[in-house]
């Protein structure tokens, strides 16, 4: 199948009918329900919508990165560029509900704090694993291996992180980038990504630009 952009709208269907993800382990597991958590979470997230400023993602993003950690059943995520905190929220909460965890990690130490703060409000702390350090370094690190990974950091390294991380990624895992535009309206470090993880024959590339812009790359 050719690569082409596709909405969030049809992003499920994708999934389904080309069967890149998930595995039929992954299917067979059950996700947990916790109602007081996610009460929690949502007032948290409803209370504080118009808080996220310091390059947090848009709340549509955070919602389709739960819902790919949903309907993949991921396990083992990582965050480069934790900010303060929106998108780790996003990311625990679906990860609260098929029993992992997330790994994030920041830069600032302002911006650090912040986040572990909100973490605590949203009843997420136990499902986060937030790292105050620099990603040029610590991706390298990581033993993994990890089943998803989102990407939110400095975009010209963007490149970078991908090679750093794909060796951990496990086959059917889902690797996702933010700031990401249709091919051609990329610039520096974004267009120099996408042009790179487009040209892999063992990834399944697909951008999603109802938000900010996601790109979606299934490892075959």
């Amino acid at each position: 199948m050719n690569k082409k952009l596709i909405n969030y709208s049809v992003l499920l269907i994708f999934l389904i009918t080309f069967s890149i993800i998930p595995s039929v382990e992954m299917r067979s597991q059950q996700l947990s329900e916790n109602p007081v958590l996610d009460e929690k979470v949502k007032k948290f997230l409803s209370d504080n919508s118009r808080n996220w400023f310091d390059m947090n993602v848009p709340a549509s993003d955070g919602q389709l990165l739960y819902d790919l950690i949903i309907r993949g059943k991921y396990k083992s995520a990582l965050e480069i560029g934790t900010s303060t905190g929106h998108s780790g929220i996003w990311l625990a909460w679906a990860l609260s509900k098929t029993g992992g965890k997330l790994i994030t990690i920041e830069i600032d130490e302002r911006r650090y704090k912040i986040a572990l703060e909100n973490f605590r409000k949203a009843g997420l702390s136990d499902y986060i694993d937030a790292r105050l350090a620099d990603a040029h370094s610590l991706v390298k690190e990581l033993a993994g291996p990890f089943d998803f990974i989102f990407s939110d950091a400095d975009k010209g390294w963007y490149k970078n992180y991908f090679i750093d991380v794909e060796p951990k990624l496990m086959q059917g895992g889902c690797f996702t980038a933010h700031n990401i535009s249709p091919p051609g309206a990329n610039r520096n470090g974004q267009a120099e990504f996408l042009e790179y993880v487009m040209s892999l024959k063992n990834f399944e590339t697909t951008i999603d630009i109802t938000g900010a812009g996601l790109s979606i790359s299934f490892k075959r």
